[in-house]
């Protein structure tokens, strides 16, 4: 099995929850946590990418490596970019990308995306997805659906609902799903060649990207194959708010 690397991008400045690398849950940092989950993985190499002195100083004494980056990147995968110029990886190299707010991640969904991406050659990212079993979720604009092909490659991405099963909604309504239509939900863990990585920054934005806000929108438009597997359990949700904090905070001693 060829070896990952996984690296963690985090942001100080983050606009809904300033500082929340450094919240803590359950008495360490939330950047601990998620560094944690990245090594239970089995990766070969973890890094934390960040703009920020606090968080580098945080992390500095857990046996990975910081990269410290610039701090007008507009996502993750930019910075992701910066990383794979800085490290001159080889463009076969593969690097998960675990966002700095999800310290229940598990880990065995690091190793999953990984080795989805390890065997399946001619793509270029691999991502996971979950099966929407209600309807609320479904019309969810908050829950990215993906429609897949046979052979599990992405058709797109979008907030709306895709396939539209035109009869079904327009005989039933909107509460309920469709008889014989799975719908699936995208999770926001990627793994990518880093060959790709050096070449997105100079990518033009989509069409399809902009509309959708869905920055994975830009890989399709330009040919490459995004690879999507049905996630092997149900992560729960990262934190963006100080709900979700006070909710993780609440519920850690059991999770």
């Amino acid at each position: 099995m060829s070896q990952f690397t996984v690296v963690i991008p985090a942001r100080y400045a983050s606009t809904r929850l300033p500082g929340k690398p450094l919240l803590e849950i359950d008495g360490k940092p939330m950047i601990s946590h998620v560094v944690e989950r990245a090594l239970d993985s089995g990766a070969s190499n973890v890094i934390v990418a960040t703009d920020d002195q606090r968080i580098a100083d945080v992390v500095s004494g857990m046996d990975i490596n910081v990269c410290m980056t610039r701090a007008d990147h507009p996502s993750g995968t930019d910075r992701l970019a910066e990383v794979a110029e800085q490290q001159g990886w080889d463009d076969q190299q593969m690097i998960i990308n675990l966002q700095g707010d999800e310290p229940q991640m598990p880990a065995a969904l690091l190793t999953q995306v990984f080795e989805a991406l390890d065997a399946h050659p001619e793509a270029a990212i691999a991502t996971l997805c979950t099966p929407i079993s209600d309807a609320e979720e479904l019309f969810d604009t908050n829950a990215v659906k993906v429609v897949m092909d046979s052979e599990g490659y992405a058709h797109y991405f979008s907030r709306a609902v895709i396939p539209w099963q035109r009869d079904w909604f327009a005989q039933h309504g909107t509460h309920t799903l469709p008889d014989g239509v799975n719908y699936y939900r995208h999770l926001g863990i990627y793994a990518y060649r880093a060959g790709f990585l050096k070449k997105y920054a100079s990518l033009s934005p989509a069409p399809t990207e902009e509309a959708e806000s869905l920055e994975q929108l830009r890989a399709l438009w330009h040919g490459e194959k995004i690879h999507v597997s049905v996630a092997h359990e149900v992560p729960p949700a990262g934190i963006d708010t100080e709900a979700d904090l006070n909710r993780v905070r609440r519920l850690w001693p059991t999770s």
